[in-house]
């Protein structure tokens, strides 16, 4: 008898007691191939030396001390190299604890930017449908995971919602991916022409996104489209990189891809390698100077910003990722990761798209390949997939309502950047393997 309550409550989950690089290992002595980092998080992978002597150290020196009396030396030094290697001009800091509480943070920025230009008007977030944007309230209210959503929706904000960029479903035969791109952007066009361009604070948008649809890349032009929208208005973009960012598409940025630079980012999970639970936003100078010159605050907070043994965590994986050149191999592994799933699922019947960038890559699941109908989603085909790679010491990231939050299933892999092409091709077989027999399994039920 557990005294935890689960997510899933009825079942029941082996006790990890261990890890070694890219492995877990659970109190039997298995050992799991981390194919997903957990939820894109383990970038480099587990019980990574450097970073576990950094965090030894910062014990020995400081464990807590709280922003509103001091800085510490590790937040300093993080929100440095963070400053050096942002896009734009992204030149500040605010550290949280992980990504729900930084885009909660974000949206506050936004929100007192234009209070401190006078603008209190504006209150409008638009945002994309198939979103995910984190399980607080305000986060939650302006993504677009329909299921997530469901239950909380009578105690949520408004928010506002265009199509996501899906070129697989949403691209009309007839379209170029330039012009499926042209026509997704005129949606924001669009919503900012029905709600008033003076009533809207920001568009929301993660750069590639993530569990919910499943590492879908962007086609081109269309972040820059959205960029020059946003500008001609003069409304802020909000890139949620939490789970895509800090490395994990091969540049440090998903968003350095697009050739844009947002006005507020988020990063979290690849920022501290899941050493410590530690998340960042990152605002422009135009922001940054808006509060300075204005009220001199910044109206919001948490117990645990900046901690600073979550900096000098979160300090230690991004020396390593310069030190080791590993956005390098996350390019060469990442192109490797896409090779091998689309030449193990090219003729698959149950695969519909292998798609993604970087280490980073998702295949979404069909019934029928031909017309790209989804499974049933009472088949959980998602997680009969999780529990048939587990069996086969495999981790990878499952989900279901891809299509519009009830309909469709994909498996997003998110390997560490310390991969090595064996480990790749080892995922690849494994997942094939593990496939099979879901399907094999659904089947034999059906």
């Amino acid at each position: 008898m557990t005294h935890i309550l689960y997510r899933q409550i009825r079942e029941q989950f082996p006790i990890a007691v261990g890890g070694e690089g890219l492995y877990l290992i659970d109190a039997e002595g298995k050992r799991y191939l981390d194919a997903s980092g957990g939820a894109a998080v383990s970038c480099l992978g587990h019980g990574h030396p450097e970073v576990r002597s950094a965090m030894h150290r910062q014990l020995d020196q400081l464990d807590y001390a709280h922003t509103g009396f001091f800085s510490s030396e590790p937040a300093e030094a993080l929100a440095d190299v963070l400053a050096a290697g942002a896009p734009g001009d992204l030149r500040h800091a605010y550290f949280v604890s992980g990504g729900s509480e930084g885009m909660e943070t974000a949206l506050k920025m936004a929100r007192q930017y234009f209070l401190e230009r006078g603008q209190g008007g504006r209150r409008h977030f638009i945002a994309r449908r198939q979103s995910y944007h984190g399980n607080t309230l305000g986060a939650l209210a302006v993504g677009g995971n329909a299921f997530r959503k469901a239950p909380y929706t009578p105690i949520l904000i408004e928010s506002h919602h265009i199509s996501p960029c899906y070129a697989y479903r949403l691209r009309r035969d007839d379209e170029t991916e330039e012009a499926y791109g042209e026509r997704m952007a005129a949606e924001l066009e669009a919503k900012i022409a029905e709600l008033g361009a003076e009533t809207v604070i920001a568009f929301v948008a993660e750069t590639i996104p993530g569990a919910t649809l499943g590492t879908v890349p962007p086609v081109p032009g269309y972040f820059r489209r959205i960029r020059e929208i946003c500008d001609r208005h003069g409304i802020l973009l909000i890139l949620d990189e939490v789970m895509c960012g800090m490395g994990r598409t091969g540049t440090l940025h998903a968003c350095e891809q697009e050739g844009i630079a947002p006005d507020l980012m988020v990063v979290a999970k690849g920022l501290g390698g899941g050493y410590a639970p530690i998340g960042a936003v990152l605002l422009s100078e135009r922001i940054f100077k808006a509060f300075a010159k204005g009220s001199g605050a910044f109206q919001h907070g948490f117990t645990y910003v900046a901690h600073p043994l979550a900096c000098a965590a979160a300090l230690a994986v991004q020396q390593v990722i310069g030190r080791d050149n590993l956005l390098a191999n996350v390019r060469a592994r990442g192109t490797q990761l896409g090779e091998r799933l689309r030449q193990r699922f090219a003729n698959h019947h149950h695969v519909g798209d292998a798609r993604g960038r970087g280490l980073f890559h998702t295949i979404e699941l069909v019934r029928d390949r031909d017309r790209k109908a989804p499974f049933a989603p009472e088949l959980r085909l998602n997680e009969r997939v999780k529990t048939e790679a587990m069996q086969r010491g495999l981790l990878v990231y499952p989900m279901g309502g891809t299509i519009d939050g009830r309909l469709g299933d994909h498996i997003l892999l998110a390997p560490p950047y310390i991969s090595e092409a064996g480990d790749i091709d080892d995922i690849v077989t494994r997942l094939g393997d593990a496939l099979d027999a879901a399907v094999a399994g659904v089947a034999a039920h059906s």
